[in-house]
């Protein structure tokens, strides 16, 4: 049974008009006010004393002392978080670069082998170029522990085996 032509016509009139409705209805914008109301402070308040936001630290982080359990643990960081792009020896030729990536500086150039500890810290935590921040991945004792293995990395790139004590070097050979 088909619907009688005038019923047609009535449906396709009342679907203009509603349209006409949606289109043309009151509505606010982004961020407008109602008439007569003033916008309120983002912050209400000032925060509560001891509030750190999430990427801030409350004081510089000292860098800790040198010893070989620091270095141990830089080491296992860096094959985590750094050798992906910058190589296990600090080369710059990462499994990530191989595919593709813009290749990272070598640790050994003198322009990082004059760099402060500082620096290697900074870049871990901020990013640095094409290097995203790694302060949410890194916790910054573990920064400490990953500049001092770049240090360990750039002093043995130039090492010799007379370097080695000499009751050491048959473990090399």
């Amino acid at each position: 049974m088909k619907p009688p032509a005038a019923l047609v016509l009535a449906a396709i009139g009342l679907a203009i008009v509603a349209c006409d409705n949606m289109a043309n209805q009151p509505k606010r914008l982004p961020f407008e006010l109602p008439e007569g109301k003033q916008a309120e402070p983002f912050w209400p308040a000032p925060p509560p004393s001891g509030i750190v936001a999430r990427d801030e630290l409350p004081s510089p982080v000292p860098a800790p002392p040198l010893t070989l359990a620091l270095l141990e643990r830089g080491h296992e960081r860096f094959d985590i978080a750094c050798a992906p792009c910058h190589g296990r020896a600090g080369d710059g030729h990462g499994m990530i670069v191989e595919r593709g990536f813009p290749a990272p500086p070598a640790f050994a150039i003198d322009r990082l082998r004059a760099a402060p500890a500082q620096h290697f810290y900074d870049v871990i935590s901020q990013g640095y170029g094409a290097m995203f921040s790694y302060a949410e991945r890194v916790a910054p004792r573990d920064r400490w522990a990953i500049a001092a293995y770049i240090r360990a990395l750039q002093a043995s790139g130039n090492a010799r085996l007379a370097d080695v004590p000499a009751d050491k070097r048959q473990q090399l050979q």
